[in-house]
């Protein structure tokens, strides 16, 4: 079976050809535009500990339209500049209400890993949660082709959602 679905993904991933208004020069062989945003709450530390990933190359390219500054995200010389952009860029893409209450994401660094990007964040002060509103528009102004993905776990209670471009907003009720 799993044979199967791994010949499945490779004749979906590569099955695409690249369109001439697509971002250069990864697109050919990424053809999906996606981010996975987990938020786990620790009742124990009371936090909400958050994790993104995405598609390094589409991050890089993001952060150099916005900044219009060069960005490598794998140049070890270029680290406090990285964390700064990529901070100030995800403050204004992911931002999170508890219970009715706006909270902002302290930026704990990132890290790359082949061709992903993991951003880490921390919510403190968080004892219990009924309601998570999440505005997400990662990545949304490099491509509408862009499809945001996010599980939120509260008391080993895992809820997901999928936002496709245009739409930027989801709730969690636990």
């Amino acid at each position: 079976m799993a044979v199967l679905f791994h010949k499945w993904l490779f004749l979906f991933l590569f099955s695409f050809s690249a369109k001439t208004d697509a971002p250069p020069p990864f697109s050919v062989l990424h053809p999906f535009y996606v981010s996975v945003t987990e938020i786990h709450h620790n009742s124990k530390d009371k936090t909400l500990e958050i994790s993104c990933k995405l598609f390094a190359d589409d991050m890089e390219d993001v952060l150099k339209k916005n900044f219009n500054t060069q960005v490598d995200l794998t140049n070890s010389k270029m680290q406090a500049l990285n964390d700064k952009l990529l901070a100030e860029y995800m403050a204004k893409k992911l931002l999170l209400a508890a219970d009715g209450k706006g909270r902002k994401l302290e930026y704990l660094g990132f890290e790359k890993e082949a061709e992903a990007v993991y951003c880490y964040f921390e919510v403190k002060d968080i004892a219990s949660v009924k309601k998570l509103d999440l505005t997400n528009s990662i990545l949304q102004d490099f491509t509408d082709k862009q499809i945001n993905i996010m599980h939120v776990v509260v008391n080993g209670n895992r809820k997901s959602y999928k936002l496709d471009y245009p739409h930027q907003k989801a709730s969690f009720n636990f």
